[in-house]
């Protein structure tokens, strides 16, 4: 009987090498290579996931049938924001997360709310049936229609599917299941690829939507190969400390919506909870009247997020001085604090720099530079910007204040959250139609600066 060709794969970047290396070649990871069976018929060599399906012949993309995606509701609304407005009939979602971030909870009480009317089969590789009851009874999960299954063999599980024909498939996690002729261990990039692809194709077929739970690696990406996150139709991250109670909902992928939704939730003793007013949420442990700390508004998507933005400015013990900055982009703060030595003589050389975004969110706009550039002066001058003022606007490399998108939304927000008074671009003063605040329009650093400080 012919022994298997092996070869060895690293479980970092998926790289094949015929031989063991104590590093890989592609990615420079240690000891990373582990040794893979080869699958010895051409046949079981093509991945059942690569086939064509649907058309066997190139056709006119004007002939083919346009219909919109049906969706169902997870009555979960900050999910079925991310995902774009519900679940896609035959859509695979990845999603991944520090351990112990609430993965397994969310989709739990999600399954829960789908299966009310059609059966729902939660697939649990790492708990047993006992466990997974303990958890639902906790989170108050009754459906009479969700089913169970402990098993990490994909095809028992696909069968059961077939058997089964749920309304929604879920399985947690990815990393336990695995395919019986590969050979190689569960949670290997072979096992993790090709059960990705089995399900992909059983989704594609059956019109069920999947979800999937990824672990992640130490450096916050999901574990396995990169192109497990090419394949899936959507990929959510759920971040947040586990000493904090706010998690946040994040798509890095959607086929079928916005990447820029996010939902948050918080975690408490019941499971997680949603969070319909963030920002009343991020602002409500603020401190009156204390330097440093300033307001601004984020567009996550479409929803405007009122959130605190505090600095500290402190004489530097050592020769260089640091810039350290969380929820905020590092480079971004030390251009800011370029142009504020530069274009409005405010001396920070000799100074440490730390910039926060307090409540775990990260700024990716530059609508929020001037509120940095406020609260590194007023750290500084140590005076405090009035409490019941919103500040708004980009800073360019001039020291001018570039307008920003939405402002309507944004300042509706800060009415509603009690602001008088807000500090903006004046190009972006110009179009507004209606003045909810009281608006100081400004067209440089130094008014704004003014404004806030004089």
């Amino acid at each position: 009987m012919a022994k298997n060709k092996t070869h060895f794969t690293c479980q970092s970047c998926g790289y094949q090498s015929p031989k063991w290396l104590g590093r890989c070649t592609e990615c420079a990871a240690w000891g990373s290579l582990v040794e893979e069976v080869e699958l010895s018929k051409a046949s079981d060599a093509r991945p059942a996931w690569g086939a064509a399906s649907g058309q066997a012949k190139p056709v006119l993309l004007k002939d083919v049938e346009s219909t919109s995606e049906a969706r169902r509701l997870t009555a979960i609304a900050e999910l079925d924001r991310v995902l774009g407005g519900g679940v896609v009939q035959g859509s695979l979602v990845l999603i991944g997360g520090d351990p112990g971030i609430g993965k397994s909870t969310l989709l739990l009480m999600a399954v829960d709310r789908l299966a009310k009317d059609r059966p729902a089969l939660y697939v649990s590789g790492e708990e047993s049936l006992r466990q997974t009851r303990m958890r639902a009874e906790r989170l108050g999960v009754s459906s009479e229609h969700l089913h169970v299954f402990s098993e990490t063999d994909l095809e028992k599980v696909l069968a059961a599917a077939d058997k089964l024909a749920p309304g929604v498939l879920i399985i947690d996690s990815i990393q336990t299941m695995f395919l019986a002729e590969l050979g190689s261990a569960p949670g290997s990039v072979s096992q993790v690829r090709e059960c990705a692809g089995r399900l992909m194709s059983w989704a594609k077929k059956t019109g069920v939507p999947t979800f999937m739970v990824g672990h992640v690696t130490k450096e916050g990406s999901i574990a396995g190969p990169r192109v497990l996150e090419h394949m899936v139709d959507t990929v959510l991250y759920f971040e947040g400390e586990r000493g904090h109670p706010f998690r946040i909902l994040r798509a890095h992928k959607n086929r079928f919506g916005s990447t820029n939704e996010i939902g948050v939730f918080e975690m408490k003793g019941a499971g997680l909870v949603e969070v319909p007013d963030p920002s009343a949420l991020f602002l409500s442990e603020r401190p009156k009247n204390a330097s440093g700390s300033v307001v601004t508004s984020t567009l996550n998507g479409t929803r405007p997020i009122l959130v605190e933005v505090q600095a500290l400015v402190a004489p530097t013990g050592y020769g260089t001085a640091r810039r350290t900055a969380i929820g905020v982009d590092s480079n971004r703060v030390a251009l800011l604090a370029a142009v504020l030595e530069k274009k409005e003589d405010v001396q920070l050389m000799g100074c440490d720099l730390f910039v926060n975004v307090a409540g775990g969110l990260t700024l990716t706009e530059p609508a929020s530079d001037l509120a940095v550039c406020a609260a590194l002066v007023s750290s500084l001058r140590n005076k405090p910007v009035p409490a019941q003022t919103l500040i708004l606007g980009e800073i360019g490399l001039a020291g001018e204040v570039r307008a920003v998108a939405q402002v309507e939304s944004r300042l509706a927000e800060a009415a509603k959250m009690g602001f008088k008074r807000v500090v903006m671009p004046r190009g972006s003063a110009r179009r507004l139609e209606e003045k909810r605040l009281e608006v100081v329009a400004v067209e440089t650093l130094g008014e704004g600066l003014a404004a806030l400080f004089d």
